[in-house]
């Protein structure tokens, strides 16, 4: 690569390109949140309603069964993921499925914490899949939809049959609203709102199966639970949850931040319309790496690649030739060039993964913010690139 190359004249119009928090929707500003209800109680009937705006614009949206339950719960998806886990695992042996580090956070959990006997824990490294054939669905299944630090993902719901008798546990924080989720396949679905709708942190969702609900009502889990963690009592459902009526207190504003995102969703064609941008996401930049030849995908299965969490591995002989921290500090070097020019923040990939690049893809990007950077990330790479 040449170090001399002339800096690209062009620049994304914003250049966030984060995987978490993850950007703000096109044309979002603090006007959005003009409507919250600061100041006021969440337990207030008006608050009480736009909680239950949020879970019933959620349904429609993501199009979620009827007879599905959806709960706004504390401490992002992290909070809604342990709180399934704590409340729902015991009465079966349990299969996780781990290829990045959040799938690797479950494992710990369910071998660590809960220390839950008769768990088989089915691994991959950073790139590749697990093979899901060899998931027995007699058991609990516990794993995520897209690896958030990857960009490896499942490709389909076909891996998972309809005549399950164990519960399907989903952690899908990066890809719903961004992917299709088969409902019938899942019966535990998380996320958090700072994912593919670019809401604030620190709010969870969990949806619930008729087959999750009833096990809340037949399993007496053997540890003591939190308070955050309680969604039964006595073996009965604590409906409320399920109407808005959240465990602790949540931020007004998120909520209505979350809201004015859901607005947008269907200003842009709802969950068709969000998968398709990201997709076009996707291509633009699977277009590039088609003609560069210095990165590829780290996901080498093209029906497996992530189109949220794009990563990316830098294949120049030079750079594989480095020892493990002189590539990170390499990455870092390009990184910190980008952001110095205003042209992408945050894209370093996760720090337990392989060094390279991880770009966020989802909806709220735009291609054409995309396909600006493409020239600039030619650029940094060509200034880190050795003499």
């Amino acid at each position: 690569m040449n170090r001399e190359m002339q800096k690209p004249a062009a620049k994304p119009a914003n250049p966030c390109f984060s995987s978490g928090p993850c950007p703000k929707r096109p044309g979002w500003s603090v006007a959005a949140l003009e409507r919250a209800l600061v100041g006021r109680s969440h337990r207030s009937k008006e608050g009480k309603a736009r909680l239950k705006l949020a879970i019933d614009d959620t349904r429609r949206v993501l199009g979620v069964p009827a007879d599905y339950r959806i709960g706004i719960v504390p401490a992002s998806d992290t909070g809604a993921v342990e709180m399934m886990l704590w409340n729902l695992l015991g009465p079966r042996p349990v299969d996780v499925l781990a290829w990045e580090s959040f799938g690797q956070e479950w494992v710990s959990d369910i071998t660590e914490s809960l220390r839950l006997p008769n768990t088989r824990v089915m691994s991959a490294p950073y790139g590749d899949l697990p093979d899901l054939a060899q998931v027995d669905f007699a058991h609990d299944v516990v794993f995520v939809w897209n690896g958030t630090t990857s960009g490896v993902r499942v490709p389909n719901g076909d891996w998972i049959p309809a005549d399950r008798t164990g519960l399907t546990i989903c952690d899908a924080t990066s890809a719903v609203f961004a992917m299709e989720m088969p409902w019938d396949k899942l019966d535990v679905v998380t996320y958090s709102w700072q994912k593919v709708l670019g809401g604030e942190g620190a709010h969870g969702m969990v949806i619930l199966s008729p087959r999750a609900a009833e096990r809340l009502t037949t399993h007496e889990p053997l540890h003591p639970l939190p308070k955050i963690f309680r969604l039964a009592k006595d073996r009965k459902i604590d409906e409320a949850i399920f109407e808005g009526a959240t465990i602790n207190t949540p931020s007004m504003l998120c909520v209505e931040d979350y809201l004015d995102a859901l607005r947008w969703a269907d200003s842009v064609g709802g969950l068709e319309g969000l998968c398709a941008r990201s997709q076009r996401n996707l291509a633009v930049l699977a277009a590039w790496v088609a003609k560069t030849p210095w990165v590829e995908f780290l996901a080498g299965n093209p029906a497996e690649r992530s189109n949220t969490s794009i990563c990316l591995k830098i294949t120049a002989p030079w750079f594989e030739a480095l020892d493990a921290k002189a590539r990170a500090q390499t990455v870092d070097r390009l990184a910190a060039l980008l952001a110095q020019e205003g042209v992408a923040y945050d894209i370093n990939a996760y720090r337990s993964a392989p060094p390279g690049l991880r770009i966020w893809g989802g909806a709220t990007v735009e291609a054409s913010d995309l396909e600006a950077l493409l020239p600039w990330l030619d650029w940094a790479f060509a200034q880190v690139t050795p003499a």
